[in-house]
């Protein structure tokens, strides 16, 4: 698969219609931040002073912060379920139709909500199976990273598919090509380091959304082949 013709489509069609390309991007990219609620609480107790304070005191302390943890990560859990999948496959669809249409309204991110009891097994059996295949180790669970990352597209194109078919279906038409994707998602690093330097204002504006674009066209190329 040509990566630069990829790439070329997917920044003519993000260009054709940026301002909602822009909005789609961001608002996909709300569901990360689970990542941050559950993991934010780890790190709170880095630095802090506990020498004055009785071991009694620092027990307390420290079953209020492991409660916290807790309630953070129930929490964290609960919204990726019942928001942050949807508007993952909602986030999805607009790409991919815009990819094709050039100039897809924000209404496409609703899609994201129906079929909402298919939507919610089938994301959850796929974060379910990476979540068991990152505990083997760090690179099966990328590789089923990119197994299964063609799912939020095959939901709303196939609504015929059951949970299972669907991440199977994901599967096999990525059989073979997952290296290609990783380094399609590896060419943008130099945009992800620019954001850095620019305190993530770039990623919002330009190589998040190019991005996304840029995976969307890479799934309608599978489907062509």
């Amino acid at each position: 698969m040509d990566r630069a013709s990829i790439k070329l489509a997917a920044k003519e069609a993000f260009k054709a219609n940026y301002w909602k390309s822009v909005l789609a991007a961001f608002i996909l990219s709300l569901f990360t931040t689970y990542y941050s609620v559950s993991s934010g609480g780890a790190t709170s107790s880095q630095g802090v002073d506990l020498s004055g304070f009785s071991s009694e005191q620092i027990s307390e302390l420290f079953a209020a912060l492991a409660v916290t943890i807790v309630v953070l990560v129930v929490i964290g859990v609960v919204l990726k379920i019942f928001v942050f999948n949807p508007l993952e496959v909602g986030g999805f669809r607009f790409f991919r139709k815009n990819v094709e249409e050039k100039n897809t309204g924000l209404d496409a991110i609703k899609e994201g909500f129906g079929d909402y009891g298919r939507t919610f097994v089938t994301l959850f059996l796929r974060d379910l199976f990476l979540s068991l295949w990152t505990m083997l180790f760090v690179i099966p669970g990328l590789v089923k990273t990119y197994s299964y990352m063609l799912v939020p597209y095959i939901l709303k194109d196939n609504p015929e598919l059951p949970a299972t078919a669907a991440i199977t279906r994901s599967r096999e038409l990525m059989n073979g090509h997952k290296w290609e994707a990783f380094v399609l998602d590896l060419s943008f690093i130099g945009w992800y380091l620019l954001s850095g330097l620019t305190c993530g204002i770039l990623n919002i504006f330009w190589t998040e959304p190019y991005r996304q674009s840029a995976r969307a066209k890479f799934y309608l190329e599978l489907l062509n082949k």
